[in-house]
């Protein structure tokens, strides 16, 4: 894991957008219905994103961060899930209630993802030169006989030799494979970028290296880019906005140097406790006590409360609003004493 430099995070992370918001997402509402349970996977989400930002959601395993992500693209299976309520609201236009033709128009070519697994994402029996592109055959006007070398110079970008062009992605590493899906998403020049933990897989030498790579992508491009991770460090680096997400819910908001360096949230505290660090003098970590609610029963009031350190009895039966500490931050706690580390 990337260590976090706090005392960088102002040089390293300055947002370097245009102030243009194109990319909205308002109170949306996600649920997973089966015969047995309903899970409410994403509740009342809200944030926006500005022409070339990179805005990170942080959270655990099962906080609801791909469903967001899929929902903003629309590939969520249904069934199970169903968007419930609000809006994603690109350039003004409202992706959920796009049809379904419209949509296909949208992916690839103005909102492309980089999956989890490259495993899963690529098929195994097609060359990858023959994904790539497909990819660029659907989204691009491009004659049929220049997609190849379009397809090579993808490659190049991305670190590959246009001589794998025709290979399988068997012959290729993990850290080449991971490198193949991005070149996939970038084919088009989209507008955003989901990144769905896209270095989850790597050691840390290929980390860096597809980071990097994005950048300059993002840099080349003018890309957006939204990136889902688990990994403060990897936060730290490279985004500008920061929405830490806990059981569906966005619960502290702000720049990155608002989230790293006045942190206002016990959830958001907790994970910073629960990382070593060489300028630490504790001698064991101090994780967050407990287990993450189940989606499907979720507790009154605060949904941290029962695993929060501050908690009072108000925690347990009222739902905190969003309380704004500054323009670019905000946090849904009732505790109002500020920074907590």
């Amino acid at each position: 894991m990337t260590e976090i430099k706090s005392s960088a995070i102002t040089e390293n992370t300055a947002p370097t957008d245009t102030g243009e918001v194109f990319l909205s997402v308002k109170n949306l509402v996600v649920k997973y219905i089966t015969r047995f349970s309903t899970i409410n996977a994403v509740n009342d989400v809200s944030f926006s994103l500005n022409k070339g930002e990179t805005l990170g959601l942080v959270g655990e395993t099962g906080a609801g961060k791909t469903t967001i992500a899929k929902s903003i693209l629309r590939i969520l299976p249904e069934p199970p899930s169903k968007i419930f309520g609000g809006e994603i609201l690109l350039h003004g236009e409202d992706l959920l209630r796009a049809k379904p033709d419209r949509m296909r128009e949208i992916r690839g070519n103005r909102i492309s993802m980089i999956f989890q697994d490259p495993m899963t994402s690529l098929n195994p029996i097609e060359r990858i030169g023959d994904q790539i592109a497909e990819c660029i055959r659907l989204h691009v006007n491009c004659p049929r006989k220049e997609i190849p070398e379009r397809g090579k110079l993808i490659l190049e970008k991305v670190g590959i030799q246009r001589e794998r062009y025709n290979d399988y992605p068997h012959q290729l590493s993990g850290g080449m494979k991971q490198r193949v899906v991005i070149a996939m998403a970038m084919a088009c020049n989209p507008e955003i970028l989901l990144a769905d933990e896209p270095t989850t897989a790597l050691d840390v030498t290929i980390q860096a290296q597809v980071l990097e790579m994005i950048k300059e992508l993002q840099i080349e491009y003018g890309t957006s880019v939204i990136l889902i991770t688990h990994d403060l460090g990897i936060v730290a680096e490279t985004c500008d906005s920061i929405a830490v997400i806990y059981a569906g819910e966005i619960v502290e908001y702000g720049t990155a140097e608002d989230i790293f360096d006045r942190t206002s949230h016990p959830y958001t505290a907790g994970l910073f406790g629960s990382l070593p660090g060489r300028n630490k003098k504790a001698r064991r970590l101090d994780p967050i006590k407990g287990l993450m609610p189940d989606p499907s029963n979720l507790p009154p009031g605060c949904k941290f409360h029962e695993r929060c350190r501050y908690a009072t009895e108000r925690c347990a039966r009222e739902i905190p609003e969003n309380r704004m500490l500054s323009d670019t931050h905000y946090t849904k706690c009732f505790m109002e004493s500020g920074v907590i580390r």
